[in-house]
């Protein structure tokens, strides 16, 4: 879209910002908790075993602690641990791209105190009656054992018993390119269905000893940590991901015409934005969730992070020239292509700025009276314990004791069409 288009002005949009209360465990002393429970499954490693410790790609809250303070249980117990980046196909499928995306974590050697050994080759397992190929990391499996370390949360592509968690990790995350070419060929269903199997292949070989698993709240905060032994493992993760489901962030509304959501990443989501969060999967023959329902999403910028990785651009329908010119389409691609999710990958329409974004997406909507517009202004989808309402959406929401206005309307576009500050 170029600025001068006939048809297309930017127009102006004040919001009110508002707070919205979700529920917030809270661990208070996260080292002393992992120290607690790496103490409950201390047994499973011997002294001088090396021990392979998984570390994925996604967003978690005080992960170079968590990961740092495990490392230094390890080293303290008389074994010898190395990290290994548990990520698929992230990170541009590279291992210097793995490495660097726990580099932006914090988890590098010299703050962990041990070697990071990252390599995309992997050795082949026996499927059984799996109707896929087996793999994992090369350098796990030469390990004495593994213990994978990740946040279990609701996923972004299907809905089960096991979904984002330790099992995942155990297949895809170790398993590499090669496991995530495999498994997503399938689709969601593979996802959904093949995991679980897979991981009981994986788990029978002995070869993971522990998870330590992490829970978070509403607001990006440490809720839980546990460490589970393997044998336990399959049994234990579908009772966390019920904990993390009870406290996941909602937008306080389901209907919206224009949604405007500052960043997307994948530190912020495996997709981007969390489809929970925005209501759509956009994978064929998946039904899209009932709720919320939004009209059309307006994208502004990606994050740092996620290194021009723009996968989930394909969720929004408008998007800025500001985010279409950080894209490495490289990366996003070689994602996209992994998953077989290409929609996702797509580039909706490009924006000069972000008034012009919100106009195109508000106007898409059909007839719409001014100041009954129902837009609503996010920073991410992880952050959602403050957010943007429009007069519409304000009285909706005005006798709900969860969400309290924090700030008069005020204008969301500079002169220059761009995003006032969140």
């Amino acid at each position: 879209m170029q600025p001068n288009d006939p048809g297309i002005s930017s127009e102006t949009l004040a919001l009110t910002k508002v707070s919205v209360r979700f529920p917030r465990p809270q661990i208070a002393d996260i080292e002393q908790t992992v120290r607690k429970e790496m103490t409950q499954c201390q047994q499973l490693f011997a002294r001088e075993a090396t021990i392979a410790v998984a570390v994925g790609s996604r967003g978690v809250a005080n992960l170079s602690l968590i990961v740092g303070v495990a490392i230094a249980f390890l080293k303290e117990r008389g074994t010898k641990p190395f990290i290994v980046p548990a990520m698929g196909s992230h990170g541009g499928a590279t291992a210097d791209g793995q490495r660097q995306l726990l580099a932006d974590y914090g988890v590098t050697e010299e703050n962990m105190g041990c070697p990071i050994r990252a390599s995309m080759e992997v050795v082949e397992l026996d499927h059984g009656d799996l109707p896929h190929r087996l793999f994992m990391d090369r350098l796990a499996f030469g390990s004495d054992g593994v213990l994978l370390i990740n946040r279990i949360k609701s996923h972004t592509d299907f809905h089960g018993s096991y979904e984002s968690g330790l099992v995942k990790m155990a297949v895809i995350g170790l398993g590499k390119e090669r496991q995530a070419l495999e498994v997503h060929r399938f689709g969601a269903c593979g996802l959904r269905d093949f995991i679980p199997r897979a991981a009981e292949k994986i788990l029978a070989t002995g070869k993971v000893l522990a998870g330590l698993g992490v829970v978070e709240n509403a607001y990006d905060e440490t809720a839980v940590i546990e460490a589970v032994p393997a044998c336990e493992l399959l049994t234990r993760e579908p009772q966390l991901l019920d904990v993390a489901r009870r406290n996941m962030a909602r937008l306080p509304v389901d209907a919206i015409d224009v949604l405007i959501v500052d960043r997307l990443g994948k530190n912020i989501s495996g997709t981007g934005m969390d489809t929970n969060v925005i209501g759509r999967l956009r994978i064929s023959g998946e039904p899209e969730p009932e709720s919320p329902r939004i009209k059309n999403i307006v994208v502004t910028d990606l994050t740092g992070e996620t290194h021009g990785n723009a996968t989930g651009t394909g969720l929004a329908d408008v998007v800025t020239q500001r985010l279409f010119d950080k894209i490495d389409f490289g990366v996003t691609y070689k994602n996209v292509f992994t998953s077989g999710f290409l929609e996702r990958g797509k580039v909706p329409i490009v924006s000069a700025t972000d008034a012009e974004g919100y106009t195109c997406a508000l106007r898409a909507c059909g007839p719409v009276a001014r100041g009954e517009e129902r837009v609503a202004r996010i920073r991410d989808t992880l952050h959602l314990g403050e957010i943007y309402l429009s007069p519409a959406l304000c009285a909706e929401v005005r006798d709900r004791a969860d969400v309290k206005a924090v700030s008069g309307p005020v204008e969301m576009f500079n002169a220059m069409g761009d995003l006032n500050p969140f």
